[in-house]
């Protein structure tokens, strides 16, 4: 601890860092999948109270819709029906894989912060 630093401003720090690893310690792995991979959005960080995560994440997901929405302004449905669909299928498998990567992720992470699996994996 440095000189300056305030004892009550530290155990503070670490207080909220026991109570952030309890609570994703307390939670379901494959709970905080399935919320992660159904929409898609990181409602699983919300579950584990990972605001980090969940704010990465979707960013990510609005990063994509923008990107979506910017390449495909200057296409015609009626003209270019072959590339509309090519368009939607590449949206639609970047959010199935930031659905799959954060599900993944999620359920990990509460998986590795559960007692039994330190015990296992020290």
């Amino acid at each position: 601890m440095t000189p300056t630093s305030n004892p009550d401003q530290a155990s503070q720090e670490l207080s909220q860092k026991v109570s952030q690893e309890i609570i994703l310690a307390a939670s379901s792995p494959w709970v905080a999948a399935v919320l992660n991979l159904v929409p898609g959005l990181g409602t699983g960080y919300i579950y584990q109270r990972r605001w980090r995560a969940y704010w990465i994440s979707s960013g990510l997901a609005t990063a994509w819709f923008v990107a979506g929405g910017v390449l495909s302004q200057n296409v015609d449905e009626v003209l270019m029906p072959d590339l509309v669909q090519q368009n939607q299928l590449i949206g639609l498998g970047g959010l199935l894989l930031l659905a799959v990567v954060t599900a993944t992720e999620a359920g990990l992470a509460a998986r590795r912060a559960q007692p039994s699996s330190r015990q296992a994996n020290p």
